[in-house]
C-alpha cells in the first residue's frame, strides 16, 4: 500500500510541475526572483539580468506609476518602487518589471491588472510568446518573453540585431532621409 501511495504521489508531483512549467527563459528567472524577493526591485532586476539565460545586452530603468511599456494605455498604479528591465535594443521580444507594492495595494488585484492589460505585441517589430506574472510577499514580477532566444540568433549563434535581421523584418530609411520628411 505504501508503494502505491508513493507512486501516486510521485505522479502527482510530476504532473503539477508540468502544469506550472514556464518556457526556457522564464523558468530560471522565476527561480531567481523567488530566491531574491527580499531585495529591492533594482537588486532583483540586476540579479535576473545576470542569469545565463539572458542572451542580450541588458538595461534597467526605474519606473513610476502610470502608462508603462507593454500595457497599452492602462495605468499601472499601486507600487512604491518599480524597475523595468530588458534588452538595450528593441528588436528582442523581452520586457520585464519588478514592483514593490504599496501597503494598501491588493497583490491579486495588481497582478490581475497586469495580466488583463499586458500586450505581448507591445513593440511593433516583435512579439513575446509568454506572459508570466508572479508575486512573493509585496514584490511582483511580470515578464513578457520568448519561449527561448533561439529564434533571434543568426547562423553563428549570435543575437540578431536590426542590421542583421532578414530584409522582410527591417525598416530601411533611404539615403534621402531628410527629403522623406519634407
Amino acid at each position: 500500500m505504501k508503494k502505491i501511495f508513493a507512486l501516486l504521489l510521485s505522479i502527482l508531483m510530476v504532473l503539477s510541475l508540468t502544469a506550472c512549467g514556464y518556457g526556457d527563459v522564464a523558468e530560471p528567472l522565476m527561480f531567481d526572483f523567488k530566491e531574491n524577493a527580499d531585495k529591492t526591485p533594482q537588486e532583483i532586476a540586476d540579479t535576473l539580468l545576470q542569469n545565463p539565460v539572458i542572451e542580450f545586452m541588458p538595461a534597467t530603468m526605474p519606473v513610476e506609476e502610470g502608462v508603462l511599456t507593454g500595457f497599452g494605455d492602462a495605468e499601472i498604479k499601486g507600487f512604491d518602487e518599480g524597475v523595468m528591465f530588458g534588452p538595450a535594443i528593441g528588436t528582442i521580444p523581452f520586457i520585464g518589471y519588478v514592483f514593490d507594492l504599496s501597503d494598501d495595494t491588493d497583490v491579486n488585484d495588481f497582478k490581475n491588472n497586469l495580466k488583463d492589460n499586458a500586450d505581448l505585441n507591445w513593440n511593433i517589430c516583435t512579439e513575446a510568446d509568454e506572459l508570466v506574472v508572479e508575486s512573493d510577499g509585496d514584490k511582483v514580477i511580470v515578464i513578457m518573453t520568448p519561449d527561448s532566444f533561439e529564434d533571434s540568433k543568426d547562423s553563428e549563434g549570435g543575437v540578431v540585431t536590426g542590421e542583421e535581421a532578414p530584409e522582410d523584418q527591417m525598416v530601411v530609411i533611404g539615403d534621402d532621409f531628410e527629403d522623406d520628411f519634407e
